[in-house]
């Protein structure tokens, strides 16, 4: 228990530490509120049994009381305003925290680990974190002072009933220590099949499409069940753990406050307690029992809690790439790979690549699926970092800059395009946080999208779905161009940014690309023959290597994989389907 409520207080930042801190020192000072009505009826009971009961004895007895209520209600409130905004606050804050780590981790680990861990981290333990967590943490920190102070007061007034009141205490901490140990294993279960809820619901949203195409619902929502139904057994068995440690924990209680009742019972009938010593003892028993029960009323929660937070600091502790460079000026963009390889989970992809870009030039990228064309690009913005050699940006090593500075001078086009759920003004505004509404109509213009955007019911400021999943393929990507061009950046990588778009739209995106292109440096992985003839260079990748690397013309007339390429292209044009009854593709 004690190592939880330190992990937590650590987990916190320190302001939001400071808060908490604060509210438990307003609970002592409310327990110590509390406390005067007890010497209040101290007083009374000793007045009336001794007959010195007076009127003076009486107001200072109701002054007590009345402090001691007043007292306690105004810590109680600043105690629960504290940790109310401490909690909110410690898991917004690590949300942003773990959000600016992934920024700085290699792409690697984002292929590596699947998505549900990190949105279940993110939202069900930030979740738990910020206002299970802070709970369970406050009440039973809260509750174990409470007792603690008592067995104080106890100890004060007679030290047997104190003796009596700490020993109880240590065996209700005994008791809770074994719950927390038998609580270890189904709570780390039960994080887990909370990852993987979470990770079996996305599979099943993100791919419904293909659920109903390939009519695999049968089969994905067996999964789906299978997950709920082992989330279900698992907190079932937390449950039936604690159903067995909770009622030996509460007889503990209980009869710590029957043996301090037992106690000075005895003491006052051997004559060695005064009687309103002992009624006084009978009174703070209850209150005793009142406040161990607060500490342990939820704390088999608390293995919860140090798993939420092992989880949360697992991700943070994960090693992020070296992103303390330098804001280095650059006069241009020439860009040399000089012998890089790299290789992804042991797997090479990339084996001793040379070659150099000069600023504003056009080099293309063509090969096979897999040869490692995207690998190569990510490896040059810095997406992740070389295994050996290195990546120059006008003769600086791009990892000798900051990470936001290197930034500044890549805008990329995906082939895949993501929107985020806010306006299409701020999804173009991405590339300009302050650019001003005529920049962001001027940016949508020369990205051939302000007729499509016009034409919609609120235009610029209407909602898009999340990930743009309410425009077409093409209207994203010419989004996603506005988007760069309103960056400016100098060097734009473009990864088969028109593979997926319908031949009505391809003439817009390529102007749309034409104009995010201009005096620029571009690096372009494309497999349309109309898209790299022009390219002042064209490397053909094939398994992590350079091997052709010339003009259009050049590689066109000589053997090797881009003549290969061009014939393979050429063919596929000149396929057509017949009609007829069986159907058959002939050339």
């Amino acid at each position: 228990m004690i190592g939880t409520l330190r992990k937590f207080f650590a987990f916190a930042d320190p302001a939001n530490r400071l808060l908490l801190r604060t509210s438990i020192l307003l609970e002592v000072l409310r327990s110590l509120f509390l406390a005067l009505k007890i010497t209040a009826l101290y007083l009374i009971i000793q007045g009336s049994l001794s007959g010195m009961l007076d009127g003076r004895t009486v107001l200072i007895a109701s002054l007590l009381v009345v402090a001691g209520v007043l007292g306690a209600a105004i810590c109680y409130h600043g105690s629960s305003m504290r940790q109310t905004v401490a909690g909110y606050h410690t898991a917004a804050g690590k949300r942003i925290e773990i959000a600016e780590h992934l920024r700085y981790l290699p792409m690697g680990y984002f292929n590596a680990n699947s998505i549900g861990s990190i949105t279940s981290v993110t939202t069900n333990t930030m979740e738990q974190m910020g206002d299970v967590a802070t709970r369970v943490i406050m009440l039973t920190t809260e509750g174990l002072i409470s007792s603690l102070l008592i067995a104080c007061f106890l100890l004060f007034f007679d030290w047997r009933v104190g003796v009596t009141a700490f020993s109880g205490i240590a065996l209700f901490l005994w008791v809770n220590r074994m719950l927390q140990h038998q609580a270890a294993a189904p709570s780390q279960k039960k994080i887990s099949v909370d990852a993987s809820l979470v990770e079996r619901v996305l599979e099943y949203i993100q791919g419904i499409a293909e659920v109903k195409s390939y009519r695999l619902e049968g089969r994905i929502r067996r999964r789906l069940h299978q997950t709920i139904d082992d989330a279900s057994r698992t907190n079932m068995d937390m449950e039936r753990m604690a159903n067995r440690f909770i009622p030996v924990q509460n007889i503990v209680v209980k009869l710590t406050g029957v043996v301090v009742c037992a106690v000075s019972l005895a003491c006052t009938l051997q004559g060695t307690m005064d009687m309103a010593v002992c009624i006084v003892m009978l009174i703070a028993s209850f209150l005793l029992f009142s406040a161990l029960e607060k500490a342990g009323s939820f704390s088999s929660l608390l293995r919860i809690v140090d798993l939420s937070v092992d989880r949360a600091n697992e991700i943070l502790a994960l090693p992020s790439m070296d992103i303390q460079g330098s804001d280095i000026p650059v006069a241009k963009h020439d860009i040399v790979v000089d012998d890089i390889t790299f290789s992804y989970e042991r797997k090479p992809v990339i084996n001793g690549i040379s070659l150099k870009i000069p600023d504003h030039t056009t080099t293309a990228f063509v090969g096979p699926s897999g040869g490692g064309k995207t690998t190569l690009c990510h490896l040059i913005a810095r997406f992740w970092d070389v295994d050996r050699g290195k990546v120059l940006l006008d003769n600086h090593d791009i990892r000798s800059f900051s990470m936001d500075s290197l930034m500044e001078h890549f805008s990329f086009v995906f082939q895949n395009v993501y929107l985020f759920h806010d306006t299409i003004t701020e999804n173009i505004r991405f590339g300009k946080p302050n650019a001003t509404m005529d920049e962001v109509i001027a940016a949508a213009k020369q990205a051939c999208c302000h007729s499509f955007i016009s034409a919609l019911p609120n235009g610029y400021e209407t909602v898009i779905g999340e990930g743009g999943a309410t425009l077409s393929g093409g209207e994203r990507q010419r989004i996603s161009i506005a988007r760069a061009i309103m960056k400016d950046a100098p060097v734009i990588i473009l990864d088969e940014a028109t593979a997926n778009v319908d031949p009505e739209n391809e003439r817009d995106l390529m102007t749309a690309v034409q104009a995010l292109t201009r005096n620029k440096t571009i690096l372009m992985i494309a497999h349309r023959l109309q898209t790299v003839r022009n390219a002042d260079q064209i490397c053909v990748i094939d398994q992590g290597r350079v091997v052709q690397q010339g003009t259009h013309q050049s590689l066109s007339a000589e053997e090797g994989l881009y003549r290969d390429f061009l014939h393979a292209r050429e063919e596929a044009v000149s396929w057509k389907i017949l009609e007829g009854k069986k159907g058959k593709k002939e050339k």
